[in-house]
């Protein structure tokens, strides 16, 4: 059984994903929880704590086998001090949330921005390994971002570079959860799929989706995703819509960085080509030559990057640096 394994958390913006991670990124066993709708951060910090505890005592490996913990939130990081500096979908303003882990779990613990781990993952042992360019956006609840230019993960000077959710694609759109309009996540998201979704039933009396709202089931991106996978031709209109505003945001990408390959990760990247096809098709449309030829695919990971993400910062931290809460 192999040793010194680490556990890879990843919080978004309505699930924690956790999972018990080997050297060589294999997950040995994981765990999967609705985050709780909650103001207070006591509530999530326990929540990472009660499952980084329950997969270390799984009996897959030895507790003491489990030798660090990494984890990724949907917040902007201060790397020197752990501290989540800015957050949308989470109540971690201001949290030192990589020292109140440490202290409550005795573990070395890395954090970073849950978009840098996805893009961690892929780069190390996934679709952007062996490229020097590249960018990833995970499409869930909201979108985060991860890129990597010139062989070096992007982080920016305090930790805030490449929020490409909250790049503004609509100068009158609708509200994002950052308070801005028209950003990116606000009109290609999960939520904003869900959103879609809705409107769509609403003038699509004969659809699935329209028999759905009637039963009072809210539609959500899920529900238009599964519909769509059934053949309902107003989800697949929703999800088409959805792609093609997510092609705008990907073709801005490809000007900006010029990468080797935009990945797409994500709960809402298991709509597969139905989303994918209408984004590529947008993204080529309006990218400048030659990033217009930039390719553009799924995520291997698909939506246990953040979680293997996590694991990698895990694993780089016991290799190269000592963990704070050992002095």
């Amino acid at each position: 059984m192999p040793e010194d394994c680490v556990i890879g958390v990843d919080l978004g913006g309505t699930k924690l994903l956790a999972g018990l991670v080997n050297p060589e990124l294999r997950v040995l066993e994981r765990t999967y929880r609705l985050a709780p709708p909650s103001n207070d951060p006591e509530d999530l910090l326990q929540l990472v704590v009660d499952e980084v505890r329950e997969l270390t005592h799984s009996g897959i490996v030895a507790p003491s086998d489990v030798v660090g913990v990494g984890v990724g939130i949907p917040s902007l990081i201060d790397q020197a001090t752990g501290v989540a500096v800015s957050t949308v979908h989470q109540p971690f303003d201001g949290v030192p949330v990589r020292d109140e882990l440490q202290d409550r779990l005795q573990l070395p613990v890395a954090l970073d921005n849950d978009g840098n781990c996805a893009m961690l993952a892929e780069w190390r042992a996934g679709a952007a390994r062996g490229c020097d360019d590249a960018v990833l956006m995970t499409v869930g609840t909201g979108i985060g971002s991860g890129v990597v230019a010139g062989g070096t993960l992007i982080r920016g000077s305090t930790g805030a570079a490449t929020e490409l959710g909250h790049m503004v694609v609509d100068f009158d759109g609708p509200l994002c959860p950052c308070t801005n309009r028209g950003c990116l996540e606000a009109l290609a998201s999960g939520t904003a799929l869900g959103r879609e979704g809705a409107r769509l039933a609403g003038q699509r009396p004969g659809s699935a989706l329209a028999r759905l709202a009637g039963a009072g089931e809210v539609i959500t991106g899920v529900t238009v995703t599964e519909q769509a996978q059934l053949g309902d031709r107003a989800a697949r209109e929703a999800l088409e819509r959805v792609g093609t505003l997510l092609g705008v945001g990907i073709a801005n990408a490809m000007n900006i960085f010029n990468p080797e390959v935009v990945l797409i990760g994500g709960g809402v990247s298991a709509a597969g080509e139905m989303l994918l096809g209408p984004a590529r098709t947008e993204a080529r449309r309006r990218a400048r030559p030659p990033s217009n030829g930039v390719r553009v695919e799924a995520a291997t990971f698909g939506a246990d990057a953040g979680m293997v993400g996590a694991a990698v910062l895990a694993l780089d931290l016991l290799r190269d640096g000592t963990p704070a809460w050992q002095g």
